[in-house]
């Protein structure tokens, strides 16, 4: 993967590490990273996602901007923009790198939105209480600032429709969160009721519908088709689905490792393995597995190795597997509208990275 994203960065033009750096480096930015600084030895989720926009090697925080640029200059300029080719760097108008950058932007400040802990939850050795109530502000005002200046940006892009699939991603991106914490308040739920179609359409809400709608807003900035941008949104789509698909799998595919991996119990083998067990009985399966387990959240991570090897036994994972295979088909399906280039040959890249498994 690492690999694959160094070379694609090389097309684009220039490191995507560096995409926002110039809102990270702004005063504003400054002092709440020096604020920051005081959740140090306390667990609070902020320093996490702090720690993410330096080291990232697992998240991936650049991916969706990395993803805007390389279906930028797939597509290339349109027939009705060939007189504003002198505005393009490396094949790419700056439009299009703006919203790139507003992307990262809004992606960020979810991010950091999500590091909100719950103040009744927490336990003595998360660290002294006045810490935590820092730190929850800190996330609440960063993340407002981060996508206070994603917001300024997208109106300096002076695009009517691509300010509205912008505000439009971010309305998903709200409603996907609020579909994940909509029973935290409900006691003793392990997991949701959920079936794949439900998973799939929350998943769209909350990972897949800001990079599929920035990659049809890069289409409308170069002013192509609608049948372009249908192509380039069915990418994003795709591809952000294979990405977290193949996510939700690593715990149970990966063979190196001899500790037992973290997992959500509304990860996609989970659910899929709920679908072919049934709901009574995956629910009796966790409570014997997992006799001891109060989760803060239906999303903790369970650390059961039996519970585990059960989903590894059924067959969750090899379905889930089948499905971001399928999904990885579809974003390659979706790239064939593009003229042949390196761009779309690292996007395609892209997808066989996270549609390979041992």
């Amino acid at each position: 993967w690492s690999q694959v994203v160094s070379e694609a960065e090389k097309i684009v033009g220039y490191p995507t590490s560096f995409m926002s750096l110039r809102c990270l480096l702004s005063d504003e930015l400054s002092n709440i990273a020096m604020q920051v600084r005081k959740l140090v030895g306390t667990k609070h989720p902020l320093l996490d996602t702090a720690r993410g926009f330096v080291y990232d090697s697992r998240n991936n925080l650049q991916m969706r901007g990395l993803v805007v640029l390389l279906i930028s200059k797939a597509a290339g300029p349109s027939t009705a923009e060939l007189s504003f080719q002198h505005d393009m760097v490396s094949g790419i108008y700056s439009s299009q790198r703006s919203l790139a950058e507003i992307t990262e932007l809004i992606h960020t400040a979810f991010l950091v939105h999500r590091g909100i802990v719950n103040i009744g939850e927490l336990k003595s050795c998360d660290g002294p209480l006045k810490d935590m109530q820092f730190g929850n502000k800190m996330a609440v005002l960063s993340g407002d600032f981060l996508l206070a200046n994603a917001c300024t940006s997208l109106a300096q892009l002076q695009n009517t429709k691509v300010v509205e699939l912008i505000s439009s991603a971010i309305g998903d991106l709200v409603q996907g969160i609020y579909y994940e914490n909509s029973k935290l308040s409900e006691e003793n739920c392990l997991t949701d009721d959920i079936g794949m179609s439900r998973w799939k359409e929350q998943v769209f809400l909350s990972h897949s519908a800001l990079l599929a709608k920035s990659c049809q807003a890069a289409m409308e900035l170069a002013k192509h088709s609608a049948e372009i941008q249908d192509m380039a949104f069915q990418y994003g789509k795709h591809m952000s689905m294979t990405h977290k698909l193949h996510s939700d799998l690593q715990p149970f595919v990966k063979e190196s490792s001899t500790d037992t991996m973290a997992f959500s119990l509304n990860s996609a083998p989970a659910v899929l393995h709920q679908e072919f067990l049934g709901r009574e009985a995956w629910l009796k399966q966790i409570r014997d597995n997992c006799a001891l387990l109060k989760p803060p959240t239906h999303r903790c991570a369970c650390v059961f190795q039996q519970l585990q090897e059960a989903i590894k036994a059924g067959k969750g994972v090899t379905s889930a597997i089948d499905l971001c295979c399928c999904h990885g088909n579809r974003a390659l399906a979706a790239l064939e509208r593009f003229p042949p280039s390196e761009a779309r040959d690292a996007l395609a890249n892209i997808v066989y990275a996270v549609t390979r498994f041992p």
